[in-house]
């Protein structure tokens, strides 16, 4: 991949916009478009950055760019958006500048993706570590819950802000992050109610039906079908590429990153479906006797559903929909509502709700997001906000918006002027006043205190009697009709109708981008933007305590009969105060441009692109740039670049760089008109001058590259021949030495043939005579050893001779031995079986004869004697067997014997319940009335804990003491026993949780029937007393820890500090014993106990969950507490091993 070193390499048109030789429109528009159609999509006017949608995926948002972009100068490679963000980085952290980033440009120029580069370029050149990739994530999964309430489907952009949105970044002085604040402006909250064809209501309606798990519809009483619900436009409610079921898990996934609660969530889901319920509401007509026109809901069905959700009696919410009340002073009027007033407080309500719910989550992500620390940050501020918006039907919402887009034009030519203006100081250049144009009395038409625009709809709000759209179109007349930059169907100086190319209910104001022109239709009420009382009341009065949150003034102890502001005057006053903030700020420009509206890749329409350049006033831009000195460029890399045009700088300058730089431009003539030297840059006055330079450093290199080729060329060809010549020298010292070796080796080798034959002729004539001798030897020996054989065989038959005689007489005399001993068994046999035979007969006869005998009396009864025997004998065996193996006196000893026999499974089971009733009397009758006590508290804590609570086996073996302290005894609490009425049932030292960090302190645990007190472990002070009537519940996790929260009732004077988040050894103990006295106690309530891992606790006026997770044990396997956020502890529970 090529690796550009300057701006001016291989550029594709002109990269920096101050640099285009000649400047016209039509030049300006075909650079973008020469480097939009090579994929270059941005480009640089000086500092500031044009971005064009390319409307497809590119390349160069990979890792890889990080890395390229990141420490590098402004200037130094291609034009890219991270280049602008590295340099506001760099500022931030280095030099200890606040900075800020200002992204504009029409719906669907990109400003939101180009927002979140930025982002995630800081968020990847940043430091590492757990807690602050915990801060990115936070800052970056922010955006698609913003995206979700505040960004919604146009015909210009599927993804466009409906909202401005401004974030502080805030980073330590290592420049890692800490945190954030979040501000939003003006979000267009008429589109809750109605939405232009082919476009759709805030993503997040679409999403909760879509994305929403059948359950959780049934719980908000909702339907999948969009149909159902008026709110919701049909024609455009699916969008290719966006699937909402899925970005609905990303916001849940992204909401539980950012800090908010489970409950939070479902709160704010049941307000998204109350809106969507309160656009089913329909109203229908009826007449009062006293002829008066009232409305009143059709279906009550929608009403009651919405009702249920939000916690509201039906018949406030049905009577502030059909009556408004008026206060003035002491007096009270109802009047009834018409059918198109209660729409139009109907739809009210609809966009205050969900208005507020947006500022609400605003807040609520910046609670969770703000930095901890209070020491000063530095602070990096991205400003993403709609840009000038200029319709065929233009209102309120874009006359507002086009105020801002005047403002922030404003402060930009301000700041720019001032930028230039320091730098030509800073380098001791003088300064020559720029002309351009000042938009100051556009801004001061629409926003002066006396005559402003703004200043005269707000007057016209307030006036009393008939206001209309009208009237205040014709103060407008009165009052600017001489104002040069307002235009009306009435003559300046006339009051006849002359200019005819106006409607009659428009005006027309010439901003800086353009004249745009407005319809006065809705002016006023979108700026009075009103909300019945009786709606803000009958919201206050609801349960949900989400919406006692969002409509404060409808309580009615805090009745304030001032007129609310109205929505230009708040939206001027938040202006101001962005205005001055960014002014404190280095600022830093993103100039976002769409280049069809199509949303088509490839696609350039130059009509569409000149509107856009015209009222980002890109052109003044430049202007105000070239007016001085068009280029800049530090000594340094100017001399870098330039120095092979001079021979005496080149190849190296051994001098400052300053000289060697007037030296370089002083040979190549350049006229001293055309440069100005500062204390560390060159300024170029015209861009010529730089192409100039550039053609001269083109044609140099190109001369230096045949030189090198040429020098190289050279090089390689010498190298080549003393190569080869060294080679023939060693290849023909080698073949002389192969030469000599072989020849040697040819005589070495018939020297050692003529040798070997010579010794094989005398080897064979000695082996010759010896093999003679030796078969003379071997004769010998050959006929004495058949001589010697000849005699041992002789001998050897003689012996074997005698031998078989001897043998045959010793077989003869067993035979006949053998025969004589067979004969004498077979007789004793035969004479054995007579004798057997007789006895065996005579037993038999016996038998018979005594059968027959014994036959006639057994017959009787001698089978049921035998029964009963048996049976007897069987039973007396079982209880001999029961006494040997009777189980312990234990009544735990679930030990029995096994049944013998199956006919008696009855007696045996009824043995075993008798035996082990009277095991259990003869256990109790050794109890004493305290032991008795114990126990009963042991088998209460078996029926609140088994099974539910990890720490409760461990406790089983554990006796309960009570007093732990002997506080009776010990004279060290004599002040603190004299100070407690009661007896004492428990006391106990205890850890109470801070809320602030999640540390312990010890405090003394006292119990007694009527109170607990909590003292200080060291004082004996008594730090709280709390009445057990006002304990309302308690609640601990499942796990193996101490810790339990005391709930107090709400109202109570004890609950005017919050609840108790304690920790004890003896958690059992305690809770069973608090369980005990409040069962026993007939004046109040049983005490209610919640096992759960998560809890809330209230501390003062703030919820915070305590959430129990179990982690790997680190530091021993003791239980800590930490707080995460500020409505969150968490408490680490070692696993066991």
């Amino acid at each position: 991949m090529e690796v550009k070193t300057s701006l001016l390499d291989n550029m594709i048109g002109v990269g920096d916009m101050v640099l285009l030789e000649p400047l016209s429109e039509d030049s300006f528009l075909d650079n973008l478009k020469k480097r939009f159609d090579h994929s270059e999509i941005y480009t640089y006017i000086g500092s500031v950055v044009i971005s064009m949608n390319p409307y497809r995926s590119l390349p160069i948002y990979t890792p890889e760019k990080v890395e390229e972009y990141r420490n590098r100068n402004f200037y130094e490679l291609s034009p890219h958006i991270y280049a602008l963000a590295d340099e506001a980085y760099r500022s931030l952290r280095d030099q200890d500048k606040d900075q800020c980033i200002l992204i504009t440009g029409e719906s669907g120029a990109g400003k939101t993706e180009a927002s979140k580069l930025v982002m995630s370029y800081v968020a990847a050149v940043c430091g590492k570590g757990h807690e602050v990739n915990k801060v990115k994530e936070q800052l970056l999964q922010s955006n698609p819950v913003l995206e979700a309430f505040g960004n919604a489907k146009t015909v210009r952009n599927d993804n466009s802000s409906r909202f401005g949105k401004y974030m502080d970044i805030e980073f330590d002085f290592k420049g890692d992050p800490l945190g954030g604040v979040i501000s939003n402006y003006l979000l267009e909250k008429s589109r809750v109610v109605k939405q232009p064809r082919g476009e759709r209501n805030f993503h997040v309606f679409y999403q909760l039906l879509s994305g929403a798990s059948d359950d959780t519809l049934r719980k908000l009483k909702l339907d999948r079908d969009f149909s159902k619900y008026n709110y919701l436009s049909l024609d455009s409610a699916a969008v290719n590429g966006l699937d909402d079921a899925a970005n609905f898990r990303t916001v849940r996934n992204a909401m539980q990153i950012v800090g908010f609660m489970e409950d939070e969530v479902q709160s704010v889901l049941e307000l998204v479906a109350a809106v969507l319920k309160l656009g089913n509401i329909e109203f229908k007509p009826e007449s009062r006797c006293n002829g008066t026109d009232e409305s009143r809901v059709k279906d009550k069905n929608d009403l009651k559903e919405m009702c249920e959700l939000l916690g509201i009696e039906q018949s406030v919410l049905e009577r502030a929909f059909s009556y408004r009340t008026v206060e003035a002073k002491m007096e009270k009027v109802s009047t009834t509502l018409n059918v198109a007033q209660a729409y139009y407080a109907r739809d009210a309500l609809a966009k205050n709700l969900y208005s507020r719910l947006f500022s609400w989550l605003v807040t609520r992500i910046n609670e969770s997001i703000q930095a901890q620390t209070k020491a000063r940050h530095k602070v990096m501020g991205v400003l993403d906000i709609y840009g000038f918006e200029i319709f065929e039907d233009n209102s309120f919402e874009q006359f507002i918006i086009n105020y801002c887009n005047e403002k922030l034009q404003q402060i930009f030519i301000e700041l720019t002027l001032r930028e230039e203006q320091e730098e030509y100081v800073r380098e001791g250049i003088e300064w020559t006043n720029i002309e351009y144009f000042n938009n100051a009395i556009i801004c001061d038409l629409i926003e002066n205190n006396q005559n402003g625009i703004l200043a005269m709809l707000d007057e016209e709000c307030l006036r009393p009697g008939t206001v209309t759209d009208e009237t205040f179109l014709d103060k407008l007349n009165t009052i600017c009709a001489d104002h040069q930059h307002f235009e009306s169907r009435l003559n300046k100086n006339s009051k006849f109708l002359n200019d005819h190319s106006l409607p009659h209910n428009c005006f027309r104001i010439q901003h800086y981008a353009g004249k745009v022109l407005y319809r006065v239709e809705g002016f006023v009420d979108k700026n009075n933007d009103l909300l019945y009382r009786d709606l803000s009341q009958a919201m206050y009065k609801a349960n949900h305590s989400l919406i006692k949150q969002l409509f404060p003034e409808g309580n009615p102890a805090k009745v304030n009969l001032k007129r609310p502001p109205t929505a230009g005057f708040q939206f001027r006053a938040s202006v101001g105060t962005l205005m001055r903030n960014l002014q404190t700020k280095n600022p830093n420009y993103i100039r976002c441009i769409k280049p069809n509206d199509k949303k088509a890749s490839h696609i350039f329409t130059d009509s569409l692109v000149c509107h856009q350049v015209r009222y980002l006033g890109l052109m003044e831009n430049v202007r105000v740039r070239r007016a001085g000195y068009a280029f800049r460029q530090p000594y340094e890399p100017c001399l870098e670049r330039y120095k092979m045009l001079c021979k005496r700088t080149w190849p190296h300058w051994k001098g400052p760089a300053r000289e060697g730089v007037e030296v370089l431009m002083a040979d190549l003539q350049i006229p001293a008109e055309e440069i100005a030297y500062g204390r560390s840059k060159i300024f170029i006055r015209n861009p010529r001058t730089l192409f100039f330079l550039e053609e001269k450093r083109k044609q140099c290199l190109q001369d230096l590259a045949t030189l090198i080729q040429k020098i190289y060329r050279g090089w390689k060809c010498r190298t080549h021949f003393l190569l080869m010549k060294k080679s023939q020298i060693v290849v023909a010292a080698w073949y002389r030495r192969y030469a000599q070796q072989k020849k040697y080796r040819n005589i070495k080798s018939a020297t050692t043939v003529v040798q070997s034959y010579t010794r094989g002729w005398q080897a064979r004539k000695l082996l010759r005579e010896l093999k003679y001798q030796k078969r003379c030897e071997e004769a010998v020996t050959t006929i004495a050893a058949f001589w010697h054989g000849t005699q041992a065989r002789r001998e050897l038959r003689q012996l074997k001779e005698e031998a078989r005689n001897k043998h045959a007489v010793s077989v003869i005399w067993a035979g006949w031995q053998g025969t004589k001993a067979r004969r004498e068994l077979r007789r004793l046999k035969e004479e054995a079986r007579r004798k057997h035979a007789v006895a065996l007969i005579w037993a038999y006869w016996q038998g018979l004869k005594v059968r027959r005998e014994y036959r006639k009396f057994f017959r009787a009864n001698a089978g049921k004697k035998i029964y009963d025997f048996t049976i007897q004998r069987i039973i007396q065996k079982y209880f001999l067997g029961l006494k040997s193996n009777m189980p312990s006196m234990s009544p735990i000893d679930k030990k029995w014997p096994a049944r013998p026999y199956g006919f008696l499974d009855g007696v045996h089971t009824e043995l075993r319940k008798i035996f082990h009733h009277w095991r259990c009397k003869k256990y109790r009758d050794q109890f004493t009335e305290e032991k008795k006590a114990v126990y009963e508290e042991k088998l209460e804590a078996s029926e609140i804990f088994k099974g539910k609570k990890a720490l409760y086996p461990s406790s089983v073996s554990q006796p309960f003491k009570g007093d732990y302290l002997e506080i009776s005894k010990n004279p060290k609490y004599q002040k603190l026993n004299s100070a407690v009425d009661e007896k004492v049932l428990l006391a106990d030292v205890v850890n109470k949780i801070n809320r602030a960090n999640g540390k312990g302190t010890p405090r003394i645990f006292l119990l007694t029937k009527k109170n607990f007190v909590l003292a200080d472990q060291k004082t004996g002070q008594v730090k709280a007393s709390i009445p057990l009537p006002d304990v309302t519940s308690v609640s601990v996790s499942t796990q193996k820890d101490g810790f339990f929260a005391l709930k107090l009732k709400e109202g109570s004077a004890s609950a005017v500090k919050g609840d108790f988040l304690l920790s004890s050894e003896h958690l059992i103990e305690i809770i069973t014993k608090l369980h005990r006295i409040g069962a026993t106690a007939a004046d109040r309530e049983k005490l209610k106990v919640d096992i759960s891992d998560e809890f809330l606790v209230q501390f003062k006026q703030d919820k915070v969950c305590v959430k129990f997770i179990q982690s790997s044990p680190k530091n021993g396997n003791s239980v800590s507490c930490k707080r995460k956020n500020n409505r969150l502890l968490e408490v680490s529970v070692p696993t066991s091993p």
